[in-house]
């Protein structure tokens, strides 16, 4: 079978198709990826025959001041940007890409929406991946009405219950506890593992290893936070690898201690199994592959689902949060310290490593896959 696997947006909404997409692939089935312009050269850096619903632009990120976090306009740009905004112009590229190269799926982020109905215009089945972590942010009421207008501009019948969401198969590479218990999966759910089975983290013999990012989308926005937050954990007797991103050069951060190291990419995959503490602004995909290497969590939230993955991780007992615009260095030095020897912390993220470890790998979805096709 031809398998089509879609994302909206960047790094955070491809990684998690990724071992999905490698499955399906070794399983014996055809295999492309649709995404923007500007993730082609990702795309095929890991393995796939990438479609660009969109041509590449140079993207060109100004430093933006740092600001509050609100959960009302973070609904607002899930509704307006990605509902009304986004899904239209991906309905249009992916229903392109989907007649030329006529697949028999489409497994596509769960914010993806407009590869939905272009799955359900051609008449052919589609997987959602779960992309947001704690399930608190999507939510069917927030999109309901822009995705009921586009499907009439599709021809499609009405759809009240939004069922077009998870219709057919969930993926979800998350651990089940995370996901908020008000906002369970449905029925038709897979949980897979985030990442290969891990070991338990332990310390390099030259001492602990924190790990800072804000991310690969909130990293620009997020005015001196940076400085803020290496200035605190410059102070601790542990080495600190801080990314920030291709959009800022670490240079801008000025001179730092012996002790802390400031790149502009690391892949997190050869960070967390040594790493003590993750020190981060809460994304998924970070979140996760901390808890899943037994990697407790220090969350400074910006937006998105960020303070909700935040909130999960405190409720887990394996995080504590902090506000990024009133943490100073010394909060962020005392916090990190008490995470660091305090051993309930670890212990609760080794309970989400070990939970991770037991989950099917992500080879266990590609009979799921078939499956759909076959009917």
């Amino acid at each position: 079978m031809r398998v089509l696997f879609t994302f909206v947006g960047g790094p955070g909404h491809f990684q998690p198709l990724a071992p999905i997409a490698r499955a399906v692939a070794a399983a014996g089935h055809t295999v492309a990826v649709a995404g923007s312009g500007s993730m082609v050269r990702a795309i095929e850096a890991g393995g796939f025959r990438a479609f660009a619903t969109e041509s590449a632009s140079r993207d060109v990120r100004p430093r933006l001041p740092l600001s509050k976090p609100d959960s009302d306009r973070a609904e607002l740009e899930l509704r307006e940007i990605f509902a009304r905004s986004e899904a239209p112009r991906r309905a249009e590229a992916v229903l392109k890409v989907g007649s030329e190269w006529e697949p028999h799926l489409v497994v596509c982020d769960e914010v993806d929406f407009g590869s939905m109905v272009a799955a359900e215009r051609l008449g052919i089945p589609h997987a959602s991946v779960v992309v947001l972590a704690a399930g608190s942010l999507l939510r069917k009421e927030i999109v309901a009405a822009p995705l009921s207008e586009l499907r009439e501009s599709y021809g499609l019948p009405p759809d009240p219950g939004l069922t077009m969401l998870d219709r057919h198969l969930v993926l979800s590479p998350v651990p089940p506890s995370f996901r908020h218990p008000d906002f369970p999966l449905p029925a038709n759910a897979h949980s897979i593992r985030p990442v290969d089975a891990p070991p338990p983290a332990t310390a390099r013999p030259d001492g602990p290893i924190v790990y800072f990012t804000l991310g690969t989308e909130f990293n620009t926005e997020s005015g001196d936070l940076f400085s803020r937050v290496l200035a605190g954990l410059g102070q601790l007797p542990v080495t600190v690898v801080a990314t920030v991103g291709e959009h800022i050069d670490p240079a801008e951060l000025g001179a730092q201690p012996p002790n802390v190291r400031v790149r502009q990419y690391v892949p997190q995959g050869e960070l967390l199994p040594n790493c003590a503490l993750v020190v981060s602004h809460g994304g998924s995909g970070t979140v996760i592959g901390a808890l899943a290497h037994g990697v407790p969590c220090l969350l400074i939230p910006m937006g998105a689902d960020q303070p909700h993955n935040a909130a999960r991780c405190v409720a887990l007992g394996a995080g504590e949060v902090l506000d990024p615009m009133s943490a100073t260095p010394e909060i962020v030095q005392s916090t990190a310290s008490a995470m660091l020897t305090v051993p309930r912390y670890r212990q609760a993220a080794e309970a989400v490593r070990r939970e991770v470890a037991n989950l099917p790998g992500p080879e266990s979805a590609v009979p799921l896959l078939e499956r759909l096709v076959r009917r």
